[in-house]
Formats: structure tokens, C-alpha cells, sequence
């Protein structure tokens, strides 16, 4: 089996795809790893903020944010998730938010030391 889908279970990144997006450049793909660690935490804590304010212009502009940055880095499903958080704190949605971001939660577990892993076997 490829260590890739080892690590990735095969559900999170898309790491074929994630290659391809940075032209297989692995230097780069480190660079983004690593700013991914750096802004995702943040982002996180101010979706639970926002969500339990409740505010809902801040968790629309953080769903959003998110959907990007995972969107960017392959992780389909849970920028499908940030998707859904953004379009229901911008409609009447608002009452849903705490069950949509439970399951990010659930969906992002892990995460953070999968990226690294990768950012790990893509060095030269």
C-alpha cells in the first residue's frame, strides 16, 4: 500500500490532486503545510466564537475562509462542510450552525498531524 493513503485514510487529503495543484513542487507544497498550521487553528477557534455568539456575519466570512484554504489543499470534504457553515450563517440557517459545526469538527479531527505527515514524505 502507498504511504500516502496510509496516512491520509483515504478521506482527507486528496494528495495526488494536492501535488498537482502545486505543479508537484514539494518545496512549495511545504510552504503551504506550514502556513496551513500556522492560520487554521485561529480560523477554528474563531468559527466556534462566532458560532456560539451567535454571530453570523463573522462564522460566514470564517466558513468561507475556510472553505478556501481547505479547498486549496485538496481536503474536499470538510471544504464542502466549511461550504455548508457559510451558506447557513448567511441564510436561516442559524439554528443549524452548532450541528454543522460539530461535524467539521469531526471531519478536521486529525487533520493538522496529517498535513504535517505529508509535508514529512514530500521532502527531497
Amino acid at each position: 500500500m502507498e504511504k500516502t493513503k496510509v496516512v491520509s485514510q483515504g478521506h482527507r487529503v486528496d494528495m495526488p490532486e494536492l501535488l498537482s495543484r502545486v505543479d508537484n513542487d514539494r518545496e512549495l507544497l511545504r510552504d503551504l503545510v506550514m502556513i496551513f498550521k500556522e492560520d487554521f487553528p485561529r480560523h477554528m477557534e474563531a468559527l466556534r466564537k462566532a458560532v456560539a455568539g451567535p454571530d453570523l456575519k463573522a462564522a460566514k466570512m470564517v466558513g468561507h475562509t475556510l472553505k478556501g484554504m481547505l479547498s486549496n489543499l485538496a481536503v474536499t470534504r470538510a471544504s464542502a462542510l466549511a461550504g455548508h457553515l457559510e451558506q447557513l450563517a448567511g441564510g436561516a440557517g442559524s439554528d443549524a450552525l452548532p450541528d454543522a459545526l460539530a461535524e467539521f469538527e469531526r471531519e478536521v479531527d486529525g487533520l493538522l498531524p496529517e498535513m504535517e505527515a505529508h509535508a514529512e514524505e514530500v521532502k527531497p
